[in-house]
């Protein structure tokens, strides 16, 4: 399990911006590793894990989109049904809240990635 650097774009909600967001990051040959995108009325938010978090906090800068960043953890799983509930569960069994989560998978793969953004890093890194 390994604690990373989040990301957050905020941005406005209309088309594009996710777009515009990612041009810049891939214009800097940063490469994002996962993504979730939320909105409500008329502000949104992208939320990033990439391969370099400097040139990505560069790249961000120069383009003028304005971000913050958190330290997360990204957790590979067996890709099977329960084993998300499975590591929540032992989360919560030790008192740590879950404030964000996203997870990625493909059919067939044998992992699944998921991002954690949790109460208590320190503890929740060393849940096994």
């Amino acid at each position: 399990m390994a604690k990373v650097k989040q990301l957050t774009v905020t941005c406005k909600n209309r088309p594009g911006e996710l777009a515009r967001i990612a041009k810049v990051l891939g214009d800097a040959k940063v490469n994002v590793l996962s993504c979730l995108t939320t909105t409500s009325e008329e502000e949104g938010a992208t939320y990033l894990v990439v391969d370099n978090v400097n040139k990505a906090k560069k790249a961000l800068d120069a383009a003028d989109l304005p971000y913050g960043e958190t330290d997360v953890l990204q957790v590979e799983l067996p890709n099977t049904p329960g084993a998300l509930g499975q590591f929540a569960g032992k989360l919560a069994d030790k008192g740590i809240n879950i404030t964000l989560a996203y997870q990625t998978s493909v059919k067939g793969y044998k992992k699944a990635s998921v991002v954690l953004a949790v109460s208590d890093m320190e503890k929740a890194a060393r849940v096994r």
